[in-house]
C-alpha cells in the first residue's frame, strides 16, 4: 500500500510545482507587458524611428537596414506579451513553455532595442556577431561542466582552468607561436583536470572544495606571474591572435554570414565540438557508459564498466576543453593576458550547463543568451542610453541569477552527481 501511494504523492507534488510555475510565468508575461507599455512605448516620441543596420561597411550586400517606428514596436510587443500571459494562465503551453518563454523574452529585448535606438542608428549585425564571439568561452566552460558532471564529478574549478590556460597560451604563444600556445593551453587544462580527478576520485576530497582550491591557486599563481614575468617583459605578453577565416559564399549571407562564417579557427572548432559531443554523449558506446556512470555507478560497475577509468578520462578531457576556452580568451580574442581576465566566465559556464540541462546543444543555446547579454551591455554604452553604466555591467550576471533561480524550470542533474564511488 505504501509503495503504491508514494509515486502518486510524488506525481501530485510535481504537478503542483508545475502549476505554480505556470501561474508565475503568466504573471511575468503581464508584468513584462506593463513594463514595455509604460517605459518602451509611452516613453518614446511617436515620430522617432529606430534604424537597425543589418550589414557591415565591407560586406558584399552593404547598406542593408531595417527601419521601424519605436512606439509601434512597443504596442505590438505589449499586445503579444499580454496575450501570452492570458494563455499561460488559462491553458498553459505544456512542454513548449520554455520555447514560448524564450520568444517572449526576445520580444521584450526587441522593444528595448527599439526604445534605445529611437532616432538613432544601431548595428544589429555587429551586436549579433559579438554575441557569438562572447559566447565561445562560456560554451567551452559549459561543455567542461557537462563532461565532468555526466560522470558525476562536480567541477567548480572551471574558472581556474580557463585562467591558467589563458596565461599558458599567452606565454608559450609569445615564445613559440600561436599554435604552440594553443597546445600549451590544452595541456594546462588537462593537468588541472587531472588534479581535480585525483583529488575527487582517488582521495575522495569534497568536490566543491577541490574546485575552489583550483580557482584560488590559479588566480594567485597567474596574478603573481603576470606581475613578475609578463609585466617587466611585454614581449612575453604579445602572442597575437589567430587570423579570421572567411568561408566563401556563406560569408555573404546577410546577417548570418557575419555571425557564423567570419571567425577564427577556435570559433569554428567550438561549433564542431558541440555537435561532436552531442552525438558522442547520446549516440555512442562511450556516451552511454559515461551517462550510466553518472546515473548509477554501482550498476555500471556490475555490468563491467570501469567507473574510475571513465571518470578520469572524462574529467581530463573536460579540462582540455577548458584549456581550449582559456586559449581562446587570449589567442582568439584579446591577444594578451590580463590579470583575472576570466571575470566569472567559468561560473557563467556552469549556469549555462544547468540552463542547457547538461546537454551540449543546450549549453550552446544558453551561452548565446549570456553572450547576447554581454554584447548588449557593450552596445548600449555606445548608444548613450540613460541607463547607468553600472546597471549595464550587471546585465550578464543578472541573467545568470535568473537562470540559476529556476525561471526556465527545474533541471535534474545526473543522479550520482557529486557522490564519490567506493568499489565494493
Amino acid at each position: 500500500m505504501t509503495a503504491a501511494t508514494v509515486p502518486g504523492e510524488a506525481l501530485k507534488v510535481r504537478l503542483t510545482a508545475e502549476e505554480k510555475r505556470a501561474r508565475i510565468l503568466g504573471v511575468v508575461y503581464f508584468a513584462l507587458a506593463v513594463f514595455v507599455l509604460w517605459v518602451f512605448t509611452l516613453g518614446v516620441d511617436p515620430d522617432l524611428d529606430a534604424t537597425f543596420k543589418l550589414s557591415l561597411p565591407r560586406d558584399r550586400f552593404a547598406d542593408l537596414e531595417w527601419v521601424v517606428n519605436a512606439r509601434l514596436v512597443g504596442y505590438v510587443v505589449t499586445a503579444i506579451l499580454a496575450g501570452l500571459g492570458a494563455l499561460q494562465l488559462t491553458r498553459g503551453f505544456g512542454t513548449r513553455g520554455n520555447l514560448v518563454l524564450g520568444i517572449g523574452l526576445l520580444l521584450f529585448v526587441l522593444s528595448f532595442l527599439s526604445w534605445a535606438a529611437a532616432g538613432k542608428s544601431f548595428s544589429l549585425v555587429g551586436m549579433l556577431t559579438s554575441t557569438v564571439l562572447l559566447s565561445v568561452p562560456v560554451t567551452l566552460g559549459g561543455l567542461t561542466g557537462v563532461m565532468c558532471e555526466r560522470v558525476a564529478v562536480i567541477n567548480i574549478g572551471i574558472e581556474g582552468q580557463l585562467l591558467s590556460s589563458a596565461f599558458a597560451g599567452t606565454l608559450v604563444g609569445s615564445l613559440f607561436g600561436q599554435w604552440t600556445g594553443l597546445i600549451a593551453g590544452l595541456v594546462t587544462g588537462a593537468i588541472l583536470g587531472a588534479v581535480l580527478a585525483v583529488l575527487s576520485i582517488k582521495y575522495q576530497v569534497d568536490q566543491i572544495i577541490a574546485g575552489v582550491f583550483i580557482n584560488i591557486f590559479a588566480l594567485g599563481l597567474t596574478s603573481f606571474l603576470a606581475t613578475r614575468v609578463l609585466g617587466p617583459n611585454p614581449d612575453l605578453n604579445a602572442p597575437g591572435r589567430f587570423t579570421v577565416i572567411e568561408i566563401p559564399l556563406l560569408k555573404d549571407i546577410p546577417v548570418f554570414g557575419n555571425m557564423f562564417f567570419k571567425h577564427n579557427i577556435i570559433v569554428y572548432a567550438t561549433l564542431v565540438l558541440v555537435a561532436a559531443l552531442q552525438v558522442g554523449l547520446f549516440y555512442t558506446r562511450w556516451g552511454l557508459r559515461s551517462r550510466s556512470v553518472g546515473e548509477h555507478p554501482k550498476a555500471a560497475d556490475t555490468v563491467g564498466i570501469n567507473v574510475f577509468r571513465t571518470r578520469y578520462t572524462n574529467v581530463i578531457l573536460g579540462g582540455m576543453i577548458a584549456g581550449f576556452g582559456g586559449a581562446f580568451l587570449t589567442l582568439g580574442s584579446t591577444g594578451r593576458f590580463e590579470e583575472n581576465m576570466t571575470a566569472g566566465v567559468g561560473f557563467i559556464g556552469l549556469a549555462a550547463m544547468i540552463f542547457g540541462r547538461w546537454n551540449p546543444t543546450g549549453v550552446l543555446g544558453a551561452a548565446l543568451v549570456f553572450g547576447f547579454a554581454r554584447s548588449l551591455q557593450q552596445k548600449l554604452g555606445i548608444l548613450g542610453t540613460p541607463i547607468p553604466s553600472e546597471f549595464l555591467a550587471m546585465a550578464p550576471y543578472i541573467v545568470t541569477i535568473i537562470v540559476v533561480a529556476g525561471l526556465v524550470g527545474r533541471a535534474r542533474p545526473p543522479a550520482a552527481d557529486g557522490q564519490p564511488y567506493i568499489k565494493q
